[in-house]
């Protein structure tokens, strides 16, 4: 068991409650300052991460640094990667907390009840845009470290707070280019949290990921008038029978495996562009996207090579042509193990401050932690999260905020 000084990791719970205000003041700032890719029209995270470093310059924190992705299509150039860290009793080992900057864009604002970007708090809710979507972890990260300083108590390893550019678009800029980078912090033998998914009890501690496939199906026919179909041919028809068809690969990639969940992989057609704006136009053109979660058993290339001999044959029976390209392709790397030592820790703290026994579990992939994976490095993504990321009407527990901050409290001290 990993022992910890109960006596200073009551003081840190009781300096925790006492940041309530705080941080939903924190809540308030950073909502206000929206971080968007430019993928979604934004100017990234120069702003934010600007702010975040002059609280924790105000907050005492010495040791900050920067390793900033270049990036030609926002204003400042750069997509902000920002780094804390406190010296502990053994240098040796870094307990790092990653969380990321970026937000996804509010979406139809009428299904919003208020400004996005305006922290609304009612019955211990604080409502906005990135509330939860990492704002929360973000937040409890930080006044989890802030409460060491203020108390003065010295952390047994090394903290690190790691505030990352562009996860929700791929991580090209953050993450990625991180751990790419000659002054990449992390060590494999450091403990790498990640509090971007889990569930709302908290009893999920993520270690593994499905491979993720995105794609861009573009069906090409003849456009011709609607009175006249023989005269033309029908892309929208020709990928609706495509999408149909695309079924059956739930049939020849059925494994199941209990560590996910769900525990088969998915294959489902999402988004589906505009074809023509009038109703009397057979469709010479189609464009519909697919969203594919794909157990580690199976290769992509397998799942490729199936969705196009899939495509062949409407290509035959439909006189179209079908152009598929991948929006994004992530190969799942191998899980972080069940008995790691981040994984074991993590279980003590959420025991602690949950009372739960919390499960090593795999989910259907897109966490920053993947990259930490495919490195090499033991990483665990975990969080007490309400579910409520990506919605209108965002929204993170002032509750859980605490609580969370209190499971990283209790990282910071475990021995």
């Amino acid at each position: 068991m990993a022992m910890i000084d109960r006596k200073a990791f009551q003081k840190l719970c009781r300096r925790i409650d006492s940041y309530e205000e705080a941080m939903i003041e924190m809540q308030r700032s950073l909502t206000a300052i929206p971080a968007l890719s430019p993928e979604s029209g934004g100017q990234g995270e120069y702003e934010k991460a600007g702010f975040l470093k002059s609280i924790l310059q105000e907050w005492g924190f010495k040791n900050t640094s920067e390793i900033n992705a270049p990036d030609p299509r926002v204003a400042s150039g750069i997509r902000s990667n920002l780094l804390v860290t406190l010296p502990g009793r053994d240098t040796e080992k870094t307990v790092w907390l990653l969380t990321h900057l970026d937000i996804v864009p509010p979406g139809e604002l009428s299904f919003w009840s208020h400004d996005p970007y305006q922290v609304v708090v009612t019955d211990r809710l604080v409502f906005g845009r990135g509330t939860e979507d990492n704002q929360q972890d973000l937040i409890a990260s930080l006044f989890a470290a802030r409460s060491l300083v203020d108390e003065g108590i010295e952390p047994e390893s090394s903290i690190g707070l790691a505030f990352v550019a562009d996860e929700e678009t791929g991580s090209l800029f953050g993450l990625d280019f991180i751990l790419k980078d000659s002054r990449n912090p992390f060590r494999k033998t450091d403990l790498i949290v990640v509090p971007d998914a889990g569930n709302e009890e908290g009893s999920l501690i993520e270690i593994a990921e499905k491979s993720i496939l995105w794609l861009r199906v573009k069906t090409t026919g003849k456009q011709c008038h609607g009175s006249k179909p023989h005269l033309g041919r029908n892309a929208f028809l020709a990928a609706s029978h495509l999408i149909v068809k695309l079924t059956e690969l739930y049939n020849l990639f059925s494994r199941s495996d209990a560590l996910f969940e769900p525990p088969v992989s998915t294959f489902e057609p999402t988004r589906k562009d505009a074809n023509v704006p009038n109703v009397n136009t057979i469709p010479g053109e189609d464009v519909f996207f697919m969203d594919c979660r794909v157990l580690p058993d199976y290769s992509l290339a397998g799942v490729w090579q199936q969705i196009r001999k899939t495509a062949d044959s409407i290509e035959q029976d439909f006189g179209v042509k079908i152009d598929i390209t991948a929006v994004q392709e992530t190969e799942a790397s191998l899980p972080t193990p069940e008995n790691a030592p981040v994984v074991q820790a993590l279980k003590k703290a959420i025991s602690e401050i949950y009372s739960l026994d919390a499960f090593p579990r795999g989910i259907g992939g897109g966490t920053v932690a993947a990259h930490f994976r495919r490195q090499g490095y033991p990483v665990a993504v975990w969080s007490k999260v309400g579910q409520k990321a990506h919605q209108p009407n965002e929204c993170c527990s002032l509750d859980t905020m605490l609580g969370n901050a209190k499971v990283f409290a209790h990282l910071f001290l475990q021995k």
